[in-house]
């Protein structure tokens, strides 16, 4: 297997599912060496067994995005096994959709965890072990929601926007040590969480799917696509950037 991420080695942080399970599968079949870090460790480990079983290099570390210390391991693992780390996907997130009246304190601070200082603590590791192998690049998951607002999404629409910030602010920082920082602003996508949504609110689910110009979700294959080449060697001058991958909603 060969293509654009032949020999890299990357970390994807929610890489069991949806779009990280998507990119990771993507990653390997392109030659990369996948790192999936993850909560659920025997679904981990099934991930990482199917990607090698496929042809594919691919290690899982069990890891909760939220605790620093774990963090730190996923990124040291990476490190140690394969001498280097070329990039990263820091794509766990999700939370509890309730308004700003209705958000509780536990609420707010556990989707603040989970969607932003999750990318924080990855970013804080992976950019001098990405600095220390000569460059590369990372790519982290937003959302449409931290662009356009929602009413029913106070904390997860501020943690999304607080991840393109710190994108931003990221980028700037080691703009001149080799290595690019950019965000997806994903709309809505295909995945487990959306299947959730469909199956427990389908009044919900047609309100949000009624709203997209293409009429459609998007899939996690499309997003693996993007992110993919923003963490090849062909997206060289691409970075703080947060580019939508949401069906022309934001357009």
């Amino acid at each position: 297997m060969s293509g654009r991420l032949e020999s890299k080695v990357l970390v994807v942080t929610g890489g069991t599912q949806g779009m990280g399970l998507a990119f990771a599968q993507r990653a390997a079949t392109e030659g990369a060496r996948v790192i999936i870090g993850a909560r659920d460790k025997d679904r981990g480990e099934e991930v990482a067994a199917q990607i090698r079983n496929a042809g594919g290099s691919a290690l899982f570390v069990p890891t909760d995005v939220t605790v620093e210390e774990d963090v730190a391991r996923l990124v040291d693992a990476a490190v140690t096994e394969y001498g280097r780390l070329d990039g990263a996907f820091n794509n766990a997130g999700g939370g509890p959709m309730a308004s700003v009246r209705e958000t509780d304190s536990d609420n707010w601070h556990r989707s603040l965890a989970l969607n932003l200082t999750s990318v924080f603590y990855g970013l804080k590791y992976e950019l001098p072990a990405i600095i220390a192998s000569g460059g590369g690049a990372i790519v982290n998951n937003a959302s449409v929601s931290g662009v356009k607002g929602d009413g029913t999404q106070a904390a997860y629409n501020a943690s999304k926007h607080g991840v393109i910030g710190l994108t931003r602010s990221a980028a700037l920082d080691v703009a001149r040590s080799g290595v690019r920082v950019n965000a997806l602003v994903t709309g809505l996508i295909d995945t487990p969480l959306w299947q959730g949504v469909v199956s427990q609110a389908p009044e919900v689910a047609e309100r949000y799917l009624s709203a997209q110009p293409t009429g459609r979700a998007g899939t996690s294959d499309e997003v693996a696509a993007l992110t993919a080449f923003l963490l090849s060697d062909e997206a060289t001058f691409i970075s703080g950037a947060s580019i939508a991958i949401d069906g022309a909603l934001t357009a």
